[in-house]
């Protein structure tokens, strides 16, 4: 399973995409990320995310069409591809285990 496991900020991303579905996009994504988080996000931390992701095969990519507004550029865009959707399954199925075995009295608070 070595480099099939997901760190915390590859997982958000791709979490992202497949929540931005047909219109996700590196500043799409930052946007997203950055009102759900509430935080701010670098666009480069997650244009260099998504390549990652790409070149693990997580994600695919496609150029949508050029637009004015982009001064004739056109947005590339991502999808989970078929690896994507697993890890992600596979990301959820460890956290709710995890869940479903901790004692409820590991986290009620506790007094010093």
């Amino acid at each position: 399973m070595k480099g099939t496991q997901l760190g915390e900020f590859e997982e958000v991303v791709l979490l992202t995409i497949a929540l931005l579905f047909d219109e996700a996009y590196s500043v799409a994504v930052v946007e997203e990320l950055s009102r759900r988080l509430e935080r701010p996000i670098s666009l480069g931390n997650v244009h260099r995310t998504m390549q990652r992701l790409e070149e693990k095969g997580l994600v695919q990519s496609r150029f949508g069409e050029a637009t004015a507004e982009r001064g004739g550029r056109r947005k590339r865009l991502f999808v989970l591809s078929t690896a994507g959707v697993q890890a992600l399954h596979q990301a959820r199925q460890l956290r709710n285990e995890f869940w479903a075995h901790i004692p409820p009295a590991a986290l009620s608070p506790h007094l010093s």
